[in-house]
């Protein structure tokens, strides 16, 4: 695809650089930029720059927010004695639209893969650990992808939870192996909340 300005190339090779933006759909979404009143384009630039450089990660669960501790929290409508652990922030969001979840939540960041050299230190894992020690949380909810990393990382916690007062639940497989929870519906990923098994430690 040949572009007669450096400029509109160079914009068009950085939408195409998002995730499920091919070229010729970063194209189009640059033309309409181009259409556009600069003042939309510029409030546009201005958004993502202030998002950059101002969001942070809540110290309590590691999802993203704008101040230290996030909404989900802070919420007095949350039941705090009930955590969620996830891989990443996505699952979140595919959670809180099935509408069925309460609790809090725990982003572990990742899921142990020694061949991707992923170690349990490298993820968020003590830092369950001392929200467990804390003696708030009474059920781990394991809403981690069904997969061999993700079985791997449900049993290593298991193990560092051992002994502890808390009890330990898994989704229920209405998620197929190996898929992801973001791309789950949301009533199968409903149902596999609240359905739920305890995990035989």
């Amino acid at each position: 695809m040949q572009f007669s300005s450096i400029l509109l190339s160079e914009a068009v090779e950085s939408f195409s650089s998002l995730p499920g933006i091919g070229r010729k759909t970063a194209l189009r979404l640059v033309l309409h930029l181009l259409n556009e009143d600069p003042n939309m384009t510029l409030s546009m630039a201005s958004k993502l720059v202030n998002m950059r450089e101002n969001i942070k990660y809540c110290t309590q669960c590691y999802n993203i927010t704008d101040d230290d501790v996030c909404l989900i929290c802070k919420s007095p409508k949350r039941d705090k004695s009930l955590i969620c652990v996830v891989r990443s922030i996505k699952d979140i969001l595919a959670i809180e639209d099935t509408g069925h979840y309460f609790g809090v939540y725990h982003v572990l960041g990742n899921l142990i893969s020694p061949i991707d050299g992923i170690g349990p230190d490298d993820i968020k894992i003590d830092e369950l650990v001392a929200r467990v020690d804390s003696g708030e949380a009474k059920e781990i909810i394991m809403a981690i992808s069904p997969s061999i990393e993700g079985d791997t990382t449900i049993f290593y916690i298991s193990k560092k939870l051992l002994g502890k007062d808390v009890s330990i639940s898994t989704i229920a497989r209405g998620v197929s192996f190996g898929g992801e929870l973001e791309y789950a519906d949301e009533i199968t990923l409903g149902r596999s909340i609240v359905s739920r098994i305890k995990y035989e430690r």
